[in-house]
């Protein structure tokens, strides 16, 4: 059996520790996309000759970039899955084959995916959600983003391998050095050099690719316990299958989450305009924030869980589980409290006009309502992931995004105005909560009337 101190901790170091121990790398990772995105309309809101429009602008590209990051979820997750099981099991030249496996499945995907977007970026920008104000500012971000896009896909990937494999905390600090580095050249970009939103797009790519270094400069060392070698480059069919029957449950939650924007955009176009838009890249800043950090939560939640299942240490997977789902409410619980009582903290960053301000705020006030069981739901959900259940994650991921939210929003619109528009997100939150937790009984059930030792 592989031993080192790292693994010895997921076998015997206290659950709560432990999680936050990979839970805070873990947050830091998933929330590096949204931190660029949220940075660079900090900037741009406060920049010379720009202003709500320009606001309006990058909110209609965080769908795009969060598509493109889905690829990231796709390797990374799923990778990380596989590789904390190989290492459950003993299993470091598998877990290596994996890491040469998942750094090609990157290249070939991402490439595929920004050529794509490249092709069709005017008739995507105009489905989604962009007016003639808005437009002209979402296009120039992406024709300098999409490019340097590689750069983040592979820190995320490789970064939650990082994490897989015994080392949270640098995993946090690389995917932290990006982000640092992208506060500081932003505004050399934007207010010095004053080149808009195109500054602020590249700025974005440098900072992904000095974080991308660090990463990769990890698993080329000698004295990391996993390496990318030469040799495991390459596609093998069942170490591909391996990895996307895992990192499809995230892959589609993301995708799904863009899909949905899309929409969401479209019908504060038709009920309420540019206004309506730029409220909802303000007011979603804080939802996206808390939304990332129950996600890292799982992240952190995921090595834990995938060792000690393949170990069959059923019962520290089932302390992790109920603890973790009591953290990812609490985190819910803040979100609501701060949109509730105090809005200003999400909205004044962002220097909105008095109009943008006042509509921003009621949207805060209705979508984060839900919040503390949207903590349960994306537990629960990644938990399926976590043990190989991949069919049952992706039904929730989709549950929410495609069944309950996509209805309400053609239905409560028509009866609401733009209010509707807000109505609809915590409405299907709630309803996807509760198919959750009747899922997750119905499984609990089903468990111990089989008599497996894997019970939960």
């Amino acid at each position: 059996m592989l031993k080192t101190a790292n693994i010895d901790e997921l076998e015997n170091k206290k659950i709560s520790k432990l999680l936050w121990q990979y839970a805070l790398p873990a947050i830091v990772g998933t929330m590096v996309n949204a931190l660029y995105n949220i940075i660079d309309r900090i900037y741009i809101g406060n920049g010379p000759d720009l202003g709500d429009h320009a606001i309006g602008g990058l909110g209609i590209v965080l769908p795009i970039m969060n598509l493109t990051a889905a690829v990231g979820m796709l390797v990374g997750a799923g990778s990380a899955s596989r590789i904390s099981i190989c290492l459950g099991r003993g299993d470091k030249e598998t877990a290596e084959k994996i890491i040469g496996n998942s750094f090609l499945m990157t290249l070939l995907l991402t490439g595929t995916l920004v050529t794509i977007l490249f092709m069709f970026i005017d008739p995507i920008l105009e489905t989604i959600g962009a007016t003639a104000e808005t437009f002209p500012y979402a296009k120039e971000f992406l024709l300098y983003y999409l490019p340097g896009n590689i750069f983040l896909t592979m820190c995320f990937n490789f970064n939650s391998m990082m994490r897989a494999s015994g080392y949270p905390q640098k995993a946090m600090y690389t995917m932290l050095i990006g982000v640092v580095a992208n506060i500081i050249i932003a505004p050399i970009f934007i207010f010095w050099l004053k080149w808009g939103i195109k500054g602020a797009a590249i700025a974005t790519v440098i900072s992904m690719f000095i974080g991308l270094c660090f990463v990769m400069h990890h698993f080329m060392n000698q004295s990391s316990m996993l390496r990318l070698r030469k040799k495991n480059i390459g596609l093998n069919p069942k170490i591909v299958w391996a990895i996307a029957s895992i990192g499809l449950s995230p892959f589609f939650i993301q995708v799904a989450a863009s899909v949905v924007v899309f929409f969401i955009n479209y019908k504060l176009k038709t009920y309420g305009g540019n206004i309506a838009i730029e409220a909802y890249a303000i007011a979603n800043t804080l939802v996206m924030i808390i939304i990332m950090v129950m996600v890292g939560l799982t992240q952190g939640m995921q090595p834990i869980v995938g060792y000690n299942y393949g170990a069959n240490r059923v019962e520290r997977v089932k302390e992790t589980l109920y603890y973790t789902i009591k953290v990812g409410m609490v985190v819910g619980v803040v979100g609501l409290v701060i949109g509730m009582l105090l809005p200003d903290i999400t909205v004044k960053p962002f220097n909105p006009s008095p109009a943008l301000a006042e509509e921003a705020t009621k949207a805060l006030r209705i979508i984060t309502v839900m919040l503390p069981l949207v903590g349960f739901q994306i537990v629960v959900t990644n938990f399926f992931q976590c043990i190989g259940m991949a069919g049952k994650a992706i039904f929730l991921s989709l549950t929410r995004q495609f069944l309950m939210l996509l209805p309400a929003l053609f239905i409560l619109p028509r009866l609401f105005g733009i209010d509707g528009v807000w109505y609809s997100l915590p409405f299907a939150d709630f309803f996807a909560t509760v198919l959750t937790g009747v899922l997750l009984l119905w499984q609990i059930n089903k468990f111990k009337k089989m008599g497996l030792p894997v019970k939960l």
